[in-house]
């Protein structure tokens, strides 16, 4: 099931990301990198996406995985609202991310 790429954009402060029913966010020590399990594929995210993917867990909404991103990183917030809507539409378009 591929989700709609615009609820990303069209969901509020208040939606809860999580991964797609079979999908797995783990650490591979042999590679000693971050990998998303899919169902017959696999991603390996850069080091951005991997810091937005750690936070993705069902439970903390858009709002909270921006305010910590931006807070951690020094970032505005506006700015990091941007970047993080635009790695999930791109993960969501690939069935991977759920809002």
């Amino acid at each position: 099931m591929t989700a709609d790429p615009r609820t990303v954009d069209q969901a509020g402060e208040a939606a809860v990301p999580r991964f797609a029913r079979g999908v797995k966010f783990r650490f591979d020590e042999t590679r000693k990198s971050w990998m998303v399990l899919a169902p017959e594929r696999l991603f390996l995210p850069d080091e951005a996406a991997t810091e937005i993917l750690k936070l993705v867990d069902g439970q903390r909404t858009l709002g909270a995985i921006v305010d910590d991103l931006a807070t951690r990183f020094d970032v505005p917030r506006g700015e990091m609202a941007g970047d993080v809507r635009g790695m999930l539409r791109d993960l969501a378009e690939k069935g991977v991310v759920l809002l």
